[in-house]
C-alpha cells in the first residue's frame, strides 16, 4: 500500500476510507489488524501527509485510545508517525499526550508498546517544546504516570533521558520536585547484570551514568538525594558504595553552599569513616575525589556578607579530625589522614592556604622529632603531596604562602634526607628538590648552588645506582629553570671531575666515576644554552680518549658516544640546539674517524680503537639522531659537504683537516680497509635525511655502494654498504633511474649468488634491498623475495636465508625505520605475509628433509612479527605446521615458534584447545630442552595452556604437574621461576572460583 501512498495513487484519507470495513468491525482484532496496517503505512509516508490529513487522523487516533486493549498497540505506533510529521498543526502535540496520559495505563503494556510511548514523547519535545511547556507542571506529572514503575532497562535508558530534557531545559516540575526524584531514584544504586548474548548490548555502566546524570542535573534534587547518597555510603556492598560517591563527585559540581550546609557534617563523617576504615582501594580513591569535589564546590560559592562561612567550618572540621593522627607515635593513620588533607587541599588555592598554614608546620616539627629514616621518609612523602600541589597552582604569592614563610626549614629538612644514609629517604628528597625547583621564586641563589652541589655528589658519589640515576633526573628536569646556574655551576664541575686522575682511586673506581659523569653531561643538557657547554666537554674527552693508551679504550669511546646520543635525542624539539648539535658534532665525529683511518693505514695501532665495529656502531645513532630533524634547507647545506667528503675526499669543511693522505673509502687496495669501514658513518647520515632532501651525485653514490657491498671482504663494512644503498634506494623517486640502478643491482647480485667466495655478501645486499622495496611496496620486491625463497633449500645459505626473515620483518634499528623518513608502507607485513607465506608452506612440503627447517624457520620469522589479530584468523590453516616446527631440532626454530604460539593461546584458545594434546607433549618436551631461552619459553607456554578452557585440560592437569617438578630443580633461577608460576596455575586449574 505504502508505494501507492508515495507515488500519488491514492491518498491516506482515501486509505482509511476503504478499511471503513476493519475499523467499524466489532471484532477487536480485525479492528486492530486494520490499525496495524494504517499505522505502519503512516510510518512509511509520515513526511507526505498534508496539515489538514494529520488533523483527521490525531482526532481517529486519539478517539481509538479509548479502544480495546488489543487495539492499543497499533493504535500507539500511528500516533509515533503523527509525532514525526512537521505539519503537524499547533495544540495537537498536547492534545495526543494528554490523551495518552489520561486514556493509557503504560506500565500495563508491552515493553515495546512502552518504548513506543517514550519515543512518541521524546519526539514532541524535540520538536514542539514551547506547546508543551505550556502545560506547565501537567506535563511532568503525566510523564510521572507514564514512568513509574518501569523495569526493562532498554526503555528506562529513554525515560532517564527524558528526565534529563525536562531539567535541562527548564520544563516547569511545580509542586512534583519529589515525585520526579522517586520515580527515578528508586532504581539507585542500579543492580543489573545483562543476560548473556544479550542483542541489544545495553551495560550496567550505560544504565548507571544515565540515572547518575539524572541524579546530578538540578540542585532542586539535593534535599532528598543527599540523604540517599550517605545511606548507600553506609552501605556493605562495595558497589553501592562507589556509585554514592562517584554521584556526589557529580552533583558537587552544580550545588552550592545552600544545598549542602545541612548534610555536611554527615558527609565528612561517612566519607572520614571509609578512608580511615576500607580495604578497597577504590572505594578510597572515590572518597577523596568526593572530598575534593565538596570543596571545591564550597570555595566557588560567592559568600554574602551576612552568611557563614561553610568552607571555613568544613575545613576546620577536616583539620580536627585529621591533624592530630599527624603526630601519633605509632603512625597508625598517618597515611588516611595525609589524603584526606590533601584532597581538600587540592580543591582550590584558598582550601590549600587554609589547610597548609596549619599542617605544614606540624610535619616538619614531626620530620625533627622522629629520627628512624622509614618514619622520616613518611613524614617527607606527605610533605612531597602538598608541594605537589602548591606545584599545581602555579607561583608562590608571597601574601599568603605558608611555604615561602617556612622556606629555610623546608629546605633544610629535605637537603638532610640527601645526605641520609637511607636510599628510599634520599629517593623521596630528590622528588621534593625538584618540586621545590620548579616553584618560580623559591628558591634563593644561595639555595640554587647547594642544590647543584647535592645533586652533583649524589650523581658522581653516590653508591646506589638508584640514587645516582633519579639526581641526573632530577638536574635534566631543573636545568631549563635554571641555565645559568647549571651551565655555570654543575657543568665545570663535572668536567673536572670527568678528566681528573685520582691516585688514590683503583682503575675500576675512576672507570666508574668516569661512565657517571658522562651519564650526568647528558642528562642535564635540556637547555640549548647548556648543551653548547656541555657538547665540548663530551668532545674534548673523546679526543682524550683517542689519543690515550689504557686499556678499555673502546668501551669508553662506546660510553662518549652514548651520551651525546642522548642529548642528540633531547634537541631534537628544539630547532637551534639541534642545529648546533649537528654541525659541531657531526663533522668532529667525522674527523676524528677520518684521522683514525688515516692512521690505521700508516700507522696501524695509534686510530684502532676508533675503527673498532663497537665504536662505530656507536656513533651511527649519534649522527642519525642528530640529522633526521633537521630543516631541509640546513639538511641540503650539510649534505653538500659530507658526500663530497666520501665520494671526493674533500675535508675542507672537517675541523683539523690536515690529514697525512688522502681519503678515498670507496678506492680499492687492502690499505685503504680502514676507511671503508667509514661508510658506516655515511649510512648514519644520508639514511636519516628527510625524503625531500636532493642528494648531490646520487647516482655515482648509489653505484660505488653497489659495488662496495659485493666486492668487500669485511663483513662489517659490505654490511653497511648494503644498509646504505638499500636506504637511499627506498627514498629514492620512482622512474627510469630507480629501475637502472636496481637493475644493476640484481645483475651483480645474482651471479654472487650463484657461486664464489662472496656469497654471503650477495645475500646480505639481496635481504636489504628487497626490504627497502617490500617497505613501499615496488614491484620488483616479489621478485627478489622468490629469489629468497629459493636460497631457502640452498645447503649452504639457506640457514643464513631464513633468518633473512626476520630482517624483512622486524623494525630496524639504523634503517629503514619511520623515524628516519623511510618509505613505510601500512601494512606492509600483512601483504607480505599473504604473497609469500602459501609459497613458504608449499616449499616446506616439496623441500627434502635436509632443508625442512629452514622453511620452518622462515615461516616462524614471518608469523612472529605479523599483528596477532591476522594471525589468529589464519591459525587454522598453519596451526599443523606450528606444532610440526615444534619438533625442529634448530633452536631458533623452536624459540621463534615457542613466542610466536604463546600470544595464541590467550587470543584464540577455542581453536588452540581443539590441539589441547600435542600442545602439553610438545611443550613438556622443550622445558628438558639443552638451551636456557627455550626451556623458559617452553614454560611460559605451557603456564599460557591454563587459558584454555577448563574441561579440554583437566585430563592433562596430573600430567603436566608431575613434568613441571623437574624444572623447579633447573640450574638457571629464570627457569625455576617459570616452571613455579606454571605449576602453581596448573595447581589451581578447575578449583572454585577459577
Amino acid at each position: 500500500v505504502s508505494p501507492g501512498v508515495k507515488d500519488g495513487s491514492w491518498t491516506v484519507l482515501q486509505l482509511v476510507e476503504a478499511l471503513g470495513f476493519c475499523l467499524e468491525n466489532t471484532d477487536p482484532r480485525t479492528r486492530g489488524r486494520g490499525i496495524q496496517l494504517l499505522s505502519q503505512v503512516l510510518l512509511e509516508c509520515h513526511s507526505l501527509l498534508q496539515e489538514k490529513e494529520v488533523l483527521h487522523l490525531v482526532l481517529f487516533y486519539e478517539n481509538r485510545l479509548q479502544d480495546h486493549h488489543l487495539v492499543i498497540p497499533s493504535v500507539l505506533q500511528g500516533l509515533r508517525a503523527l509525532s514525526m510529521c512537521e505539519v503537524l498543526a499547533p495544540g495537537l502535540a498536547v492534545s495526543v499526550l494528554k490523551a495518552i496520559f489520561q486514556e493509557v495505563h503504560v506500565q500495563s503494556l508491552l515493553q515495546l508498546d512502552r518504548h513506543t510511548v517514550y519515543s512518541i514523547i521524546t519526539n514532541f519535545m524535540a520538536t514542539r517544546e514551547e506547546e508543551l511547556k505550556g502545560l506547565g507542571a501537567d506535563f511532568t506529572f503525566g510523564f510521572i504516570q507514564v514512568m513509574d514503575g518501569e523495569k526493562d532497562p532498554r526503555n528506562l535508558l529513554v525515560a532517564f533521558q527524558i528526565v534529563r530534557d525536562l531539567i535541562a531545559k527548564n520544563y516547569a516540575l511545580g509542586p512534583f520536585v519529589e515525585e520526579l526524584f522517586e520515580v527515578t531514584s528508586c532504581y539507585f544504586p542500579i543492580d543489573f547484570t545483562p543476560p548473556p548474548n544479550d542483542p541489544h548490548g545495553i551495560q550496567r555502566e550505560d544504565l548507571i551514568l544515565s540515572l547518575r546524570a539524572v541524579l546530578a542535573s538540578t540542585p532542586q534534587f539535593a534535599e532528598f538525594l543527599l540523604p540517599l547518597l550517605i545511606e548507600k555510603m553506609d552501605s556493605d556492598l562495595q558497589s553501592a558504595k562507589l556509585d554514592s560517591l562517584q554521584t556526589l563527585t557529580a552533583c558537587c559540581a552544580i550545588y552550592g553552599q545552600k544545598e549542602l550546609q545541612e548534610f555536611l557534617p554527615s558527609l565528612w563523617s561517612s566519607l572520614r569513616r571509609e578512608v580511615f576504615q576500607t580495604a578497597s582501594e577504590k572505594v578510597e580513591a572515590e572518597c577523596l575525589s568526593a572530598l575534593h569535589a565538596l570543596s571545591a564546590c564550597l570555595s566557588r560559592s560567592v559568600l554574602s556578607s551576612d552568611s557563614e562561612d561553610l568552607l571555613d567550618s568544613f575545613l576546620s572540621s577536616i583539620l580536627q579530625d585529621c591533624r592530630h593522627h599527624l603526630c601519633e607515635p605509632d603512625m597508625k593513620l598517618v597515611w588516611p589522614s595525609a589524603k584526606l588533607l590533601q584532597a581538600a587541599a587540592g580543591a582550590s588555592l584558598r582550601t590549600y592556604h587554609r589547610l597548609t598554614r596549619s599542617v605544614l608546620p606540624l610535619l616538619l616539627e614531626q620530620y625533627t622529632k622522629h629520627s628512624q629514616s622509614s618514619q622520616r621518609r613518611t613524614i617527607l612523602e606527605m610533605l612531597l603531596g602538598f608541594l605537589e600541589l602548591q606545584q599545581k597552582w602555579g607561583h608562590v604569592e608571597e601574601d599568603e604562602s605558608a611555604l615561602l614563610s617556612l622556606r629555610a626549614p623546608v629546605c633544610s629538612v629535605v637537603f638532610s634526607a640527601l645526605t641520609d644514609p637511607s636510599v628510599q629517604l634520599q629517593l623521596v628528597g630528590i622528588r621534593a628538590l625538584t618540586i621545590l625547583g620548579s616553584l618560580q621564586g623559591f628558591l634563593s641563589p644561595s639555595d640554587l648552588e647547594l642544590v647543584v652541589d647535592h645533586l652533583i655528589r649524589l650523581a658522581l658519589h653516590e653508591e646506589d645506582s638508584q640514587s645516582s640515576e633519579a639526581a641526573m633526573e632530577a638536574a635534566g628536569s631543573l636545568a631549563p629553570i635554571y641555565p645559568k646556574v647549571f651551565s655555570g655551576r654543575m657543568v665545570p664541575r663535572l668536567g673536572e671531575e670527568l678528566h681528573s686522575e685520582r691516585e688514590e682511586e683503583s682503575s675500576q673506581d675512576l672507570c666508574s666515576l668516569r661512565q657517571r659523569c658522562l651519564q650526568a653531561l647528558a642528562a642535564v643538557s635540556t637547555h640549548t644554552s647548556i648543551v653548547r657547554e656541555t657538547i665540548p666537554v663530551l668532545l674534548q674527552h673523546l679526543r682524550r680518549v683517542q689519543k690515550g693508551s689504557e686499556a678499555g679504550k673502546a668501551q669508553d669511546m662506546v660510553s662518549v658516544c652514548q651520551s651525546l646520543h642522548r642529548v642528540a635525542l633531547q634537541c631534537q624539539q628544539d630547532a637551534e640546539g639541534c642545529w648546533f648539535f649537528h654541525q659541531t658534532v657531526v663533522p668532529c665525529l667525522l674527523a676524528m674517524a677520518v684521522q683514525a683511518a688515516m692512521q690505521e693505514s700508516t700507522h696501524p695501532l695509534l686510530g684502532k680503537a676508533l675503527l673498532e665495529e663497537d665504536v662505530l656502531a656507536a656513533m651511527v645513532p649519534v649522527i642519525s639522531a642528530a640529522t633526521t630533524h633537521l630543516s631541509p634547507e640546513l639538511a641540503a647545506q650539510s649534505v653538500s659537504h659530507v658526500v663530497p667528503l666520501f665520494l671526493d675526499g674533500d675535508v675542507s669543511f672537517l675541523p683539523q683537516n690536515s690529514f697525512p693522505c688522502s681519503f678515498q673509502p670507496f678506492g680499492e687496495g687492502e690499505c685503504l680497509e680502514a676507511q671503508r669501514r667509514l661508510v658506516a658513518l655515511l649510512m648514519a647520515f644520508v639514511c636519516s635525511l628527510p625524503r625531500n632532501v636532493a642528494i648531490p651525485q646520487q647516482e655515482r653514490l648509489l653505484r660505488e655502494l653497489l659495488a662496495l657491498s659485493c666486492s668487500c671482504n669485511c663483513p662489517f663494512t659490505a654490511t653497511t654498504a648494503a644498509k646504505c644503498f638499500a636506504g637511499l634506494v627506498n627514498k629514492h623517486p620512482a622512474g627510469q633511474q630507480l629501475d637502472e640502478i636496481l637493475q644493476l643491482a640484481v645483475n651483480r647480485m645474482e651471479p654472487g649468488l650463484a657461486e664464489g667466495p662472496r656469497r654471503m655478501q650477495a645475500l646480505t645486499l639481496l635481504l636489504w634491498v628487497t626490504k627497502a622495496l617490500v617497505l613501499r611496496y615496488h614491484p620488483l620486491s616479489s621478485h627478489l623475495t622468490d629469489k629468497l625463497l629459493g636460497l631457502l633449500g640452498d645447503a649452504e645459505l639457506g640457514p643464513a636465508a631464513a633468518d633473512g626473515f626476520s630482517l624483512l620483518m622486524a623494525e630496524s634499528p639504523d634503517v629503514l625505520h619511520k623515524g628516519c623518513h623511510a618509505d613505510v608502507r601500512i601494512m606492509f607485513r600483512q601483504r607480505f605475509f599473504t604473497d609469500n607465506v602459501p609459497k613458504l608452506v608449499q616449499g616446506f612440503h616439496g623441500a627434502g628433509p635436509d632443508v625442512k627447517a629452514n622453511y620452518l624457520k622462515g615461516l616462524s620469522h614471518v608469523l612472529n612479527h605479523l599483528p596477532k589479530p591476522v594471525l589468529v584468523t589464519e591459525l587454522p590453516t598453519l596451526l599443523s605446521l606450528l606444532l610440526e616446527a615444534l619438533s625442529c631440532s634448530d633452536r631458533v626454530v623452536q624459540l621463534s615458534t615457542l613466542s610466536c604460539l604463546q600470544p595464541l593461546l590467550l587470543e584464540a584458545p577455542q581453536i588452540m584447545s581443539l590441539h589441547v594434546d600435542t600442545l602439553v607433549t610438545k611443550f613438556l618436551s622443550l622445558t628438558s630442552s639443552p638451551a636456557m631461552a627455550v626451556r623458559i619459553a617452553a614454560l611460559r607456554c605451557a603456564h599460557a595452556l591454563t587459558s584454555l578452557p577448563t574441561i579440554a585440560l583437566l585430563p592433562y592437569k596430573a600430567r603436566v604437574i608431575r613434568a613441571l617438578a623437574k624444572p623447579l630443580d633447573d640450574k638457571k633461577r629464570l627457569v625455576r621461576k617459570e616452571a613455579v608460576a606454571a605449576r602453581g596455575e596448573w595447581f589451581l586449574l578447575g578449583s572454585p572460583g577459577r
